[in-house]
């Protein structure tokens, strides 16, 4: 499915879209999050582990300051903030490319500062916000990796 749009009216209904995300995961791949801060990178991203069967909602918590955090509860997810990375040399020191050699789903917050290549299959998600409550969440899956739901 190449690509389409989804528009939430709650964070539990984002949480929900992102459940039925991580549902359809069959590692590896890499999930790209783009938008602003405060979009629902990380309300999303708590749906996708937890749809995959990671980790719960409660426990995915945004890895802005650790940088990444591991899941691992029967599929192994990382969920990685690029947030604070400012240049190739602190990308580097997160030992990413060894990520890159596990079976594994990948979620990356802030992913326009990646500058690593894999040949996984991609999904490209940006949210933005429409209002208060509202988001919109484009979903870009060249790889046909999500079916159509």
């Amino acid at each position: 499915m190449p690509s389409r749009e989804i528009v939430t009216r709650s964070w539990e209904e984002t949480i929900q879209r992102g459940r039925e995300i991580g549902e359809q995961l069959k590692p590896p791949v890499l999930i790209l999050l783009s938008g602003d801060l405060g979009a629902g990178k990380t309300t999303l991203t708590k749906g996708i582990v937890s749809g995959a069967g990671a980790a719960t909602e409660e426990e995915v918590t945004s890895p802005t300051f650790t940088l990444v955090h591991k899941y691992d509860r029967g599929v192994r997810v990382y969920h990685v903030d690029l947030y604070r990375i400012g240049d190739l040399h602190d990308l580097e020191t997160l030992g990413l490319e060894d990520v890159f050699t596990e079976r594994a789903v990948v979620i990356v917050e802030w992913s326009e500062k990646l500058a690593l290549r894999t040949d996984w299959p991609v999904v490209r998600i940006h949210l933005e916000h429409v209002s208060e409550d509202v988001r919109r969440i484009s979903i870009d899956d060249p790889a046909g990796v999500l079916s159509a739901s």
